[in-house]
């Protein structure tokens, strides 16, 4: 049984809330809810899950796919990262009321809630090399950031933008900074992404192969679109996310931690 919570956490911009989904103890069978039937504050499970939202907050769709790492075994946590502009979520439509929270993020802001992600992680008992990070869209290029800037167990990117050019003067482009990646990186992409051209795809294949230091791996889908792993949106594409899943239950497997510290 999968239990969850949403939490406060203190970061150098203000408080923020996290979404949590916590796994069923080993043994205890789905027996009860509440936190005695789950592996809150005690690191264990196998691993630890930053899911990121997409630009629309954290709605119901990125709380449901919290939800499903918890149900594979992983301690989930979705932080709300547009809490310095009032914590909103919005419809996968509303463009216009999109941009005003998104342009309030830096890379600077963002790593920060990130570290207080993990110092919270850490304080449940889980190494950075037990920890994952997987993003969609805007969230696919945090997970991008994270594995340039953080040393974690694994990052898996879905449909990300933002890391072949500027997304804003406070979140420039990423490429440069395959060199220095820290962090194994699963990118998932759709060759009918209108935001994304498959010419952007390909160079980025390249320049990771020419200087990634770390694991990495970068998939294609013919025909897939922009969303395609969001089941509430009409660019959902069922075979092309649940292979996206599959594949990132893998690269978890392979590469985190799962041994508390």
């Amino acid at each position: 049984m999968v239990t969850t919570r949403t939490l406060e956490l203190a970061t150098p911009d203000g408080p923020m809330a996290v979404f949590e989904a916590l796994p069923e103890k080993a043994g205890d069978g789905g027996a009860g809810g509440g936190e005695g039937g789950v592996a809150g504050g005690t690191g264990q499970g196998r691993g630890a899950v930053i899911v990121v939202q997409e630009a629309f907050g954290v709605n119901g769709h990125i709380e449901d796919v919290t939800r499903r790492f918890a149900a594979a075994g992983y301690q989930a946590v979705a932080p709300h990262l547009f809490h310095r502009t009032g914590d909103p979520v919005l419809g996968y439509e509303d463009f216009g009321a999109v941009m005003p929270h998104v342009t309030a993020l830096s890379d600077g802001g963002i790593l920060g809630d990130l570290g207080a992600v993990l110092d919270q992680l850490a304080g449940q008992g889980w190494s950075r090399e037990a920890v994952g990070v997987v993003g969609f869209c805007m969230g696919g290029r945090v997970a991008f950031l994270a594995a340039v800037r953080l040393a974690l167990g694994a990052a898996v990117t879905f449909y990300g933008s933002g890391i072949f050019r500027e997304r804003t003067p406070t979140m420039p482009a990423l490429i440069g900074g395959i060199p220095e990646m820290r962090t194994p990186w699963l990118g998932l992409y759709g060759d009918a992404d209108r935001g994304i051209p498959v010419e952007e795809v390909e160079e980025l294949r390249e320049a990771l192969g020419e200087g990634a230091g770390v694991p990495w791996e970068i998939v294609r889908y013919p025909g897939a679109e922009h969303g395609f792993h969001c089941d509430v949106r009409d660019s959902y594409a069922p075979v092309a996310a649940a292979d996206g899943w599959g594949r990132t239950l893998a690269w978890l497997d392979a590469h985190l931690e799962t041994r508390p510290h």
